[in-house]
C-alpha cells in the first residue's frame, strides 16, 4: 500500500470514529449522561481534526487540545480558523470525567442539557468542516 493510500486509510478511520463518538454523545444526551456527552463531543472534535491530519500526511497526530489541532489544521488549510470557537471543547475534557476538575460537584451534577448542546453542536461543525476540508 503507498504511503497516500495509508495515510487515506488512517485518515477514514479516525473520521469514522469521530463519527462513533459524536452518535454516542447523542445517546449520552438523551439518557441524561451530559458530562458524558460533553467528553464525547470533545472526543469527536479531537479525532476529526486528527483525521485530517492524517490525510496531510502527518504522522504521529498527538495531543488531546482542540485548539492545538485546530491550529497545527490551520497551517495546512487556513479555512480551519472558523472553528475557533470549538476551543471550548477543551473546557470540558477533564472536568467533565473527574469531580476534582469542579469546585465541590461532580460531573454528572454540573453538566445540563445545554452544555451537552453546545458541546455536540461545536463537535458536528468540526466533523462536518473536516469532511467538505478532507486533506486527500
Amino acid at each position: 500500500m503507498s504511503e497516500r493510500d495509508q495515510n487515506r486509510a488512517e485518515q477514514e478511520r479516525w473520521l469514522r470514529q469521530a463519527e462513533r463518538d459524536l452518535a454516542a454523545a447523542r445517546a449520552n444526551s438523551l439518557a441524561g449522561f451530559d458530562e458524558w456527552a460533553c467528553f464525547l463531543s470533545q472526543q469527536a472534535a479531537e479525532k476529526a481534526i486528527k483525521a485530517f491530519l492524517y490525510g496531510t500526511g502527518e504522522r504521529p497526530v498527538l495531543g488531546h487540545s482542540i485548539q492545538k489541532l485546530l491550529r497545527d489544521a490551520g497551517s495546512h488549510d487556513p479555512t480551519f480558523a472558523e472553528l475557533a470557537g470549538a476551543k471550548r471543547l477543551d473546557e470540558v475534557y477533564i472536568p467533565s470525567r473527574y469531580p476534582n476538575g469542579l469546585e465541590e460537584t461532580t460531573p454528572g451534577e454540573f453538566y445540563g442539557p445545554e452544555d451537552s448542546r453546545e458541546c455536540m453542536d461545536l463537535a458536528a461543525r468540526v466533523i462536518a468542516h473536516v469532511k467538505t476540508q478532507g486533506a486527500i
